[in-house]
């Protein structure tokens, strides 16, 4: 295996969201890749170029890649192993019931594949997981492949975004190889070659270090989101504007704009989860203090949820039993289905519970959010989710609802009550077209003053 020759073939294992999407790019990138999954049904859509999430500009990428011969999909170990001189391992690592993560994917992906090594390769992780975990995983790896010692391991963390997640592997703002041996870095240089030469840093550090760059990156935006939150809660009580506050901090070059949007707090399939490793781990450790901030930062953010299902009770009158309330959006964020601990489906759930009438629309995870939620009615436009509606709550910001003619959407619904949990309508648009706005972390006659992407 050289690393001045071509391409390499690349393999990944696993075609969730992380590994379909890896596979398509580095086969975007000119590497051959073979790429599995124990999911027939999934294997049997991706080959026919579809993608079973919502993921912008990912499958037309699919498709070219699977007409230009570059990707193809297998359920055979045995092909993987034969086929590739690196291979990505790329399954989940969900949450454990004491938070820890789970390794079970991870240690079954290796033991079925270290036994058919019988050549030099380079295994890359890319899962998130406990610090210690790559040390390990090599030692099993060596212990059962035929090719011993031939065969090295690198921790490759990723920092997907989700809505953003082509970019995000096309071109990363830092990629982090953990290492033992300098010469398995060159190999998985190699791999990320073009992103490298267009800029993008390669950081080449220890397993452990490696392993803790990912939860301590998601931690530390999980912490600024839930100060943020934290602070609206103080604007509350004193009758100040979360959201002038917010962007003033913004200004501050040592903080920046980016994760002080104030409002119903974060959910998905990455912070939460890894704070929660990443407090389990630190106990493992004995590293108390860290532990004891981020359940912190973990109680903030689910006392969010609880804050707008008080302000919905309030604005109904005082209970939610028969109340005709409209959501507008189910997913964790916008740009996603994922449905994965959001926050907006949470609150749909507590609202049912408590005998409210719920009509949801969301641009693209209504069929998620009914799978995880059955008494959940789901609208197939605003207009419609809003009819005869006692109360609207804004849960998810996608573009389309801050495009909304409140003009327009006054004349479906039986009282024009809007609770804004994401501080991004524009309360004054709204106010002048009759409506009653609540807004999280601001006075009731607060101007729209937001920052685009802030």
């Amino acid at each position: 295996m050289s690393v001045n020759g071509n391409a390499l073939r690349v393999t990944a294992i696993g075609i969730g969201y992380l590994g379909l999407t890896h596979a398509v790019c580095m086969a975007d990138l000119g590497h051959q890749v073979l790429a599995i999954d124990v999911d027939q049904e999934k294997l049997a859509r991706a080959a026919a170029g579809e993608v079973p999430f919502f993921e912008p500009g990912l499958e037309p990428l699919l498709r070219k890649n699977l007409e230009a011969g570059r990707l193809r999909f297998t359920g055979s170990f045995a092909e993987v192993a034969d086929f590739g001189d690196v291979h990505f391992l790329c399954v989940g690592t969900p949450q454990g019931p004491g938070g820890e993560a789970d390794l079970s994917y991870v240690q079954g992906a290796v033991d079925m594949l270290a036994p058919l090594l019988t050549r030099p390769c380079v295994v890359v992780g890319k899962s998130t997981v406990p610090v210690g975990t790559a040390r390990q995983l090599l030692g099993r790896m060596r212990a059962a492949a035929p090719a011993g010692d031939q065969v090295d391991l690198v921790w490759n963390p990723e920092f997907l975004r989700e809505g953003f997640a082509v970019q995000d592997t096309l071109f990363p703002d830092r990629i982090v190889l953990g290492v033992t041996r300098e010469e398995a870095a060159a190999v998985v240089r190699q791999v990320y070659a073009a992103p490298e030469a267009e800029g993008g840093p390669v950081l080449v550090m220890d397993f452990e270090t490696a392993e803790l760059v990912k939860v301590a990156a998601n931690a530390f935006l999980a912490t600024k989101i839930s100060f943020v939150n934290v602070m609206a809660e103080m604007c509350e009580s004193a009758g100040a504007d979360v959201v002038l506050l917010a962007d003033a901090l913004g200004y501050d070059k040592r903080i920046g704009h980016r994760f002080l949007g104030p409002g119903l707090g974060f959910g998905g399939g990455c912070l939460p989860k890894d704070i929660r490793a990443l407090a389990a781990s630190a106990g493992t450790l004995g590293v108390r203090s860290l532990t004891g901030l981020l359940s912190t930062v973990d109680t903030i953010n689910q006392g969010r949820r609880n804050r707008v299902i008080e302000m919905a009770r309030s604005a109904a009158g005082g209970g939610l039993s028969g109340v005709r309330v409209a959501v507008l959006g189910l997913a964790f964020k916008p740009h996603s289905d994922d449905i994965r601990d959001s926050p907006s489906l949470d609150v749909c759930g507590r609202l049912i519970a408590a005998g409210a009438v719920v009509t949801a629309h969301d641009p693209a995870a209504t069929e998620n959010a009914v799978r995880k939620l059955p008494g959940l009615r789901c609208a197939a436009s605003v207009s419609a989710a809003a009819r005869d509606a006692d109360l609207v709550l804004h849960l998810t910001e996608w573009p389309e609802y801050q495009a909304i003619d409140p003009a327009a959407l006054r004349e479906t619904v039986a009282r024009p009550v809007v609770i804004d949990a994401r501080c991004a309508l524009n309360a004054v648009q709204w106010r002048d077209a009759g409506w009653t706005v609540h807004v999280l972390g601001r006075p009731s006659e607060a101007p729209f003053s937001r920052k685009a992407g802030s």
